[in-house]
């Protein structure tokens, strides 16, 4: 019985494993004033279980706006520092580096549950319209 649980477990945590993405914040323009972190974020997907690398330093919805670290919250400086996306949601990260966040040097991404093949559609409307009505005869 323990056997079967445990491969449970592996088939189930594996694909998650083997499909995490590692992203190099702002690809081959790197983590650096002057890059629209916002439009580097669009168009990618996050989930549990991927990685970020940059120093950069993650700080919630606040410090986020204020541009303010949070005591104690570490600071990943050597350029190759490594964060494992843990949790599902909102993550804001800031370069800590003089005035580099106040001149957008900053970044906010939303991680997705590694189970979740994508993103929740939004729900459909209720009541579902009805079918096309029916087209007049062209004689």
């Amino acid at each position: 019985m323990a056997q079967k649980f445990i491969l449970f477990i592996a088939i189930t945590l594996f694909p998650a494993i083997v499909l995490a993405t590692d992203y190099i914040v702002g690809d081959e323009m790197g983590w650096t004033v002057g890059v629209s972190y916002e439009d580097w974020a669009e168009g990618k997907t996050f989930f549990v279980g991927d990685t970020i690398r940059e120093h950069i330093v993650k700080v919630d919805s606040k410090g986020f706006q204020s541009c303010q670290e949070e005591p104690n919250n570490g600071i990943l400086t050597s350029g190759t520092d490594t964060i494992t996306l843990a949790t599902p949601g909102n993550k804001w990260y800031i370069c800590s580096f003089g005035y580099h966040c106040e001149s957008g040097q900053k970044l906010k991404i939303i991680v997705y549950d590694s189970t979740a093949l994508s993103p929740t559609p939004a729900p459909m409307p209720w009541p579902m319209p009805g079918p096309a009505p029916a087209l007049a005869p062209w004689y």
